[in-house]
Protein backbone atom coordinates (compact mmCIF):
# COMPACT_ATOMS: atom_id res chain seq x y z
CA UNK A 1 0.00 0.00 0.00
CA UNK A 2 1.54 3.21 -1.24
CA UNK A 3 0.24 6.78 -1.27
CA UNK A 4 -2.48 5.68 -3.45
CA UNK A 5 -3.13 2.53 -1.50
CA UNK A 6 -3.76 1.22 1.87
CA UNK A 7 -6.43 0.06 -1.32
CA UNK A 8 -4.48 1.55 -3.15
CA UNK A 9 -4.97 3.60 0.37
CA UNK A 10 -7.68 2.52 3.06
CA UNK A 11 -8.33 5.06 5.42
CA UNK A 12 -11.18 8.04 4.93
CA UNK A 13 -14.63 7.87 4.17
CA UNK A 14 -15.60 7.67 0.28
CA UNK A 15 -18.19 9.43 -0.67
CA UNK A 16 -17.60 9.32 -4.36
CA UNK A 17 -17.75 12.40 -6.80
CA UNK A 18 -21.92 12.53 -6.39
CA UNK A 19 -21.80 12.03 -2.77
CA UNK A 20 -22.78 8.10 -3.03
CA UNK A 21 -21.03 6.46 -0.91
CA UNK A 22 -22.87 3.11 -2.15
CA UNK A 23 -22.31 3.80 -5.75
CA UNK A 24 -17.63 4.07 -4.54
CA UNK A 25 -18.53 0.75 -3.41
CA UNK A 26 -20.28 -0.62 -6.84
CA UNK A 27 -17.78 0.62 -8.68
CA UNK A 28 -14.49 -1.12 -7.25
CA UNK A 29 -17.35 -4.33 -6.83
CA UNK A 30 -16.89 -4.60 -10.27
CA UNK A 31 -14.34 -6.97 -11.47
CA UNK A 32 -13.54 -5.16 -14.71
CA UNK A 33 -13.21 -1.72 -13.19
CA UNK A 34 -11.16 -3.59 -10.74
CA UNK A 35 -8.41 -5.05 -12.65
CA UNK A 36 -8.19 -1.39 -14.79
CA UNK A 37 -7.29 0.64 -11.52
CA UNK A 38 -4.80 -1.92 -10.68
CA UNK A 39 -3.62 -1.62 -14.15
CA UNK A 40 -2.80 1.96 -13.54
CA UNK A 41 -2.02 1.54 -10.04
CA UNK A 42 0.96 -0.72 -11.62
CA UNK A 43 1.29 1.69 -15.09
CA UNK A 44 0.47 4.98 -14.06
CA UNK A 45 -1.46 5.85 -16.81
CA UNK A 46 -2.81 4.31 -20.07
CA UNK A 47 -5.50 4.79 -23.00
CA UNK A 48 -8.55 2.66 -23.25
CA UNK A 49 -7.03 0.77 -26.27
CA UNK A 50 -3.50 -0.08 -24.39
CA UNK A 51 -6.12 -1.31 -21.37
CA UNK A 52 -8.69 -3.25 -24.00
CA UNK A 53 -5.43 -5.03 -25.27
CA UNK A 54 -3.66 -5.82 -21.65
CA UNK A 55 -7.04 -7.11 -20.18
CA UNK A 56 -8.52 -8.98 -23.61
CA UNK A 57 -11.33 -6.42 -23.70
CA UNK A 58 -12.74 -4.32 -26.31
CA UNK A 59 -12.01 -0.98 -26.08
CA UNK A 60 -15.51 0.09 -26.09
CA UNK A 61 -15.85 -1.89 -23.08
CA UNK A 62 -12.78 -0.72 -21.62
CA UNK A 63 -13.87 3.27 -22.34
CA UNK A 64 -17.50 3.00 -20.89
CA UNK A 65 -15.92 1.20 -17.24
CA UNK A 66 -12.71 4.05 -17.24
CA UNK A 67 -15.64 6.87 -17.59
CA UNK A 68 -17.27 5.35 -14.60
CA UNK A 69 -14.39 5.24 -12.71
CA UNK A 70 -13.72 8.77 -13.34
CA UNK A 71 -17.55 9.79 -11.96
CA UNK A 72 -16.21 8.54 -8.65
CA UNK A 73 -12.88 10.19 -9.13
CA UNK A 74 -11.10 6.91 -8.89
CA UNK A 75 -9.14 8.00 -12.13
CA UNK A 76 -8.50 11.11 -14.14
CA UNK A 77 -8.28 12.01 -18.14
CA UNK A 78 -4.91 13.02 -18.92
CA UNK A 79 -6.19 16.08 -21.15
CA UNK A 80 -2.43 17.09 -22.60
CA UNK A 81 -1.88 13.50 -24.03
CA UNK A 82 -5.69 12.96 -25.25
CA UNK A 83 -6.60 13.83 -28.43
CA UNK A 84 -9.45 12.62 -30.48
CA UNK A 85 -10.89 9.61 -29.69
CA UNK A 86 -7.41 8.92 -28.08
CA UNK A 87 -8.27 9.84 -24.32
CA UNK A 88 -5.19 9.03 -21.85
CA UNK A 89 -6.14 8.21 -18.05
CA UNK A 90 -4.30 8.36 -14.82
CA UNK A 91 -5.31 6.69 -10.90
CA UNK A 92 -6.13 9.36 -8.14
CA UNK A 93 -5.14 8.72 -4.46
CA UNK A 94 -8.24 7.03 -3.22
CA UNK A 95 -8.27 5.90 0.39
CA UNK A 96 -11.16 3.86 1.39
CA UNK A 97 -12.24 2.79 5.30
CA UNK A 98 -15.89 0.88 5.30
CA UNK A 99 -18.01 3.09 8.25
CA UNK A 100 -19.87 0.76 10.90
CA UNK A 101 -22.09 -1.75 8.81
CA UNK A 102 -24.77 -1.21 11.78
CA UNK A 103 -24.77 2.58 10.46
CA UNK A 104 -24.72 1.85 6.66
CA UNK A 105 -28.33 1.36 4.39
CA UNK A 106 -29.15 -2.03 3.22
CA UNK A 107 -27.79 -1.10 -0.44
CA UNK A 108 -24.69 0.46 0.47
CA UNK A 109 -23.99 -2.59 3.15
CA UNK A 110 -24.80 -4.85 0.12
CA UNK A 111 -22.00 -3.38 -2.64
CA UNK A 112 -19.75 -2.93 0.21
CA UNK A 113 -20.01 -6.78 1.10
CA UNK A 114 -19.74 -7.89 -2.57
CA UNK A 115 -16.73 -5.50 -2.73
CA UNK A 116 -14.83 -6.96 -0.15
CA UNK A 117 -15.60 -10.57 -0.98
CA UNK A 118 -13.56 -9.58 -4.70
CA UNK A 119 -10.35 -7.83 -2.65
CA UNK A 120 -10.86 -11.64 -0.13
CA UNK A 121 -10.53 -13.63 -2.60
CA UNK A 122 -7.56 -11.36 -4.30
CA UNK A 123 -5.52 -11.40 -0.63
CA UNK A 124 -5.78 -15.42 -0.67
CA UNK A 125 -4.04 -15.32 -3.89
CA UNK A 126 -1.41 -13.18 -2.73
CA UNK A 127 -1.11 -15.20 0.60
CA UNK A 128 -0.29 -17.78 -1.33
CA UNK A 129 2.44 -15.94 -3.24
CA UNK A 130 4.44 -14.95 -0.28
CA UNK A 131 4.80 -18.39 0.57
CA UNK A 132 6.32 -19.62 -2.40
CA UNK A 133 8.26 -16.66 -3.30
CA UNK A 134 9.53 -15.88 0.22
CA UNK A 135 13.60 -16.27 -0.15
CA UNK A 136 14.41 -14.83 3.30
CA UNK A 137 14.15 -11.64 5.83
CA UNK A 138 16.08 -9.52 3.26
CA UNK A 139 14.19 -10.28 -0.17
CA UNK A 140 10.85 -9.07 -1.05
CA UNK A 141 8.53 -10.99 -0.31
CA UNK A 142 7.89 -10.69 3.48
CA UNK A 143 4.79 -12.10 6.00
CA UNK A 144 4.43 -11.59 9.72
CA UNK A 145 2.15 -12.63 12.47
CA UNK A 146 1.97 -11.20 15.75
CA UNK A 147 -0.04 -10.77 19.22
CA UNK A 148 0.41 -8.12 21.93
CA UNK A 149 -1.77 -7.29 24.17
CA UNK A 150 -2.99 -3.83 23.56
CA UNK A 151 -5.67 -0.64 25.50
CA UNK A 152 -8.09 0.50 23.12
CA UNK A 153 -5.92 4.04 22.44
CA UNK A 154 -2.75 2.72 21.85
CA UNK A 155 -3.93 0.02 19.49
CA UNK A 156 -5.43 2.80 17.35
CA UNK A 157 -2.35 5.09 17.72
CA UNK A 158 -0.60 1.90 16.46
CA UNK A 159 -3.24 1.69 13.47
CA UNK A 160 -2.36 5.74 12.74
CA UNK A 161 1.29 4.96 12.86
CA UNK A 162 0.86 2.10 10.45
CA UNK A 163 -0.69 4.47 8.32
CA UNK A 164 1.55 7.22 8.56
CA UNK A 165 4.71 4.88 7.95
CA UNK A 166 2.59 4.12 4.37
CA UNK A 167 2.73 7.92 3.48
CA UNK A 168 6.15 8.56 4.69
CA UNK A 169 7.81 5.05 2.70
CA UNK A 170 5.61 5.00 0.04
CA UNK A 171 5.63 6.33 -3.46
CA UNK A 172 2.38 6.96 -6.10
CA UNK A 173 3.98 5.25 -9.28
CA UNK A 174 4.34 8.25 -10.80
CA UNK A 175 7.10 9.51 -8.32
CA UNK A 176 8.70 6.28 -7.37
CA UNK A 177 12.19 6.35 -7.60
CA UNK A 178 14.42 3.99 -9.52
CA UNK A 179 14.52 0.81 -8.98
CA UNK A 180 10.93 0.74 -6.45
CA UNK A 181 8.64 -1.85 -7.29
CA UNK A 182 4.81 -1.32 -6.66
CA UNK A 183 4.37 -3.80 -2.94
CA UNK A 184 1.36 -5.66 -2.20
CA UNK A 185 0.69 -4.97 1.17
CA UNK A 186 -2.73 -5.95 3.25
CA UNK A 187 -3.69 -5.15 7.29
CA UNK A 188 -6.00 -6.50 9.30
CA UNK A 189 -6.05 -6.58 12.94
CA UNK A 190 -8.94 -7.38 15.84
CA UNK A 191 -9.26 -8.88 19.79
CA UNK A 192 -8.13 -12.15 19.75
CA UNK A 193 -9.93 -14.82 21.28
CA UNK A 194 -11.86 -12.93 24.35
CA UNK A 195 -11.74 -16.43 26.60
CA UNK A 196 -7.33 -16.07 25.87
CA UNK A 197 -7.87 -12.60 27.64
CA UNK A 198 -6.21 -12.57 31.22
CA UNK A 199 -8.41 -12.17 34.01
CA UNK A 200 -9.49 -9.01 35.46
Amino acid sequence: MSPDQPEPADGGDPTGANGDRSAVYRTLANPLRRRILDHLQRHGEANSTGLAKALDESTGTTSYHLRKLAEQGFVEEIAERSAGRERWWRPLPIRIQMPDPAKMAAAERSAAMKHTRLRADQDIDLYFRVLTQYDGPDGWAQAMRAGFYMTKDEYLGFVRAYVELLEQYGHSAQDAPEGARRIALRFFALPDDPADDPPR
